[in-house]
């Protein structure tokens, strides 16, 4: 019975010893090694390593690409324009051991570091440049001169790899943004103005050509209408002539009665005339004689 609990506890102390002298670094690790508080290796390797207990520690860092938001910071363009701009920073361990003695593998200080260089170097790429060029004209070239920059201090300083530097927003101040729009609302609306002033114009212009071409048309077809008119009562004039030729007294007699009918038309009408006129020489004889 003792032989087998003294079996059991030897087991143990070997698994309490494997589970403190040995441990494992991923694939997105880094780690280094410490004994006694000193630094022994400074880069361990994906993989089982072994330590030794008590006496050594291992500390394991995020190997993978990490952000670092920097806080909005106010620059100036070589113009003297101050801007507002918001950026943030992709960066890695590269150098553990240097990392390590830089930050004490805290990594909130190599943010913060790393946050200042950002700006620092926005600040002096910016001051070099026009506030077009950092807008839109340059900002690619801009953001890779910074991320070079860092580069060759931080990894020697900090131990680690700037990837990648973006700009998230440029923003002016808001004394300067309130002039901007205004400036901005009264282009737009000389700008407006121009265009509506311009239209009315082009309006006018399309209003007195279809008048005049309206114009135009109603005299060309009166003409064609007094023309048509005349011929048809030339026409019809010619007709009555001869009409007229033919048989003389047939037609006076026909006048006479038309004549007779309008006289007549009413009855309160009171007509004054001499007996003897020409206009009752049907009346009197059928002849007109």
């Amino acid at each position: 019975m003792n032989k087998i609990v003294g079996i059991s506890l030897t087991f143990a102390a070997l698994i309490l010893l494997a589970g403190s002298s040995l441990f494992v670094v991923t694939e997105f690790e880094r780690g280094v090694k410490l004994r006694f508080g000193k630094l022994v290796e400074d880069d361990l390797r994906p993989g089982l390593h072994i330590k030794l207990p008590l006496a050594e520690q291992v500390r394991i860092f995020d190997g993978r690409i990490l952000t670092v938001d920097a806080q909005p910071a106010s620059f100036f363009t070589i113009e003297k324009k101050r801007l507002i701009v918001d950026s943030y920073a992709k960066w890695r361990i590269k150098d553990v051991g240097t990392y390590y003695k830089a930050t004490g593998g805290v990594e909130s200080i190599a943010q913060n570091r790393l946050a200042n260089r950002v700006n620092n170097g926005l600040r002096n790429q910016f001051g070099t440049r026009t506030l077009k060029e950092v807008v839109s004209g340059e900002r690619e070239l801009l953001m890779r001169n910074i991320t070079q920059g860092l580069n060759e201090t931080v990894l020697q300083s900090l131990g680690i790899e700037v990837v990648d530097v973006r700009v998230k927003r440029i923003d002016l101040p808001s004394e300067v943004s309130n002039q901007v729009y205004r400036r901005m609302t009264a282009e737009r609306t000389k700008e407006a103005t121009e265009l509506r002033s311009t239209g009315k114009e082009r309006a006018e212009k399309i209003r007195a050509s279809a008048d005049r071409e309206r114009t135009i048309e109603l005299a060309n077809a009166y003409r064609d209408a007094e023309q048509l008119r005349g011929q048809g009562d030339a026409e019809a004039a010619s007709i009555y002539a001869n009409a007229f030729s033919r048989d003389e007294e047939f037609y006076a007699f026909l006048r006479s009665l038309n004549a007779y009918k309008s006289a007549f038309a009413n009855k309160g009408d009171i007509m004054l005339v001499e007996p003897t006129s020409e206009f009752f020489r049907y009346l009197k004889q059928p002849d007109g004689s």
